[in-house]
């Protein structure tokens, strides 16, 4: 695996390694990322209540995200990075509506605001590298 080559990389790599390490976090110890989150931790749980499945399926799915930026990160995949980009906008809108809404604490928030701002800095990077929009002799080839 190699270093990341270019500053919209390095976004990339970075990205996905706090997704990697937030994942491992929420399968090692769910309740310490429902405290940082800002939601209660219930000391019983009742039947139906599925709050432990949910947090596995989506820290695991944070791990997998995390690997696939590392990885296209490494092998310098400017595409994934310019795919990147819309989506994590469209996850910072939602989540920060959530937060807006009441649907979710406010500290919910912040994951918002790491999806938007990682998105806005990756943009910038590709951008000041020339690689925002991809060129057209590449999408003919």
């Amino acid at each position: 695996m190699r270093l990341p080559r270019s500053f919209a990389g390095w976004t990339i790599a970075v990205f996905g390694i706090l997704a990697l390490a937030l994942g491992l976090l929420g399968l090692v110890s769910p309740e310490t990322l429902l405290v940082m989150l800002g939601f209660e931790v219930l000391d019983v749980r009742t039947a139906g209540d599925y709050t432990p499945v949910y947090m596995a399926a989506s820290s695991m799915a944070a791990v997998n995200m995390g690997a696939y930026y590392v990885f296209a990160a490494s092998a310098d995949y400017t595409p994934f990075f310019r795919w990147t980009v819309p989506f994590r906008l469209v996850t910072f809108t939602v989540f920060t509506t959530l937060v807006v809404s009441g649907a979710a604490p406010a500290e919910f928030f912040g994951v918002g605001l790491w999806e938007g701002l990682g998105a806005v800095i990756t943009g910038f990077a590709l951008w000041r590298e020339g690689n925002l929009l991809p060129s057209r002799q590449s999408a003919t080839t």
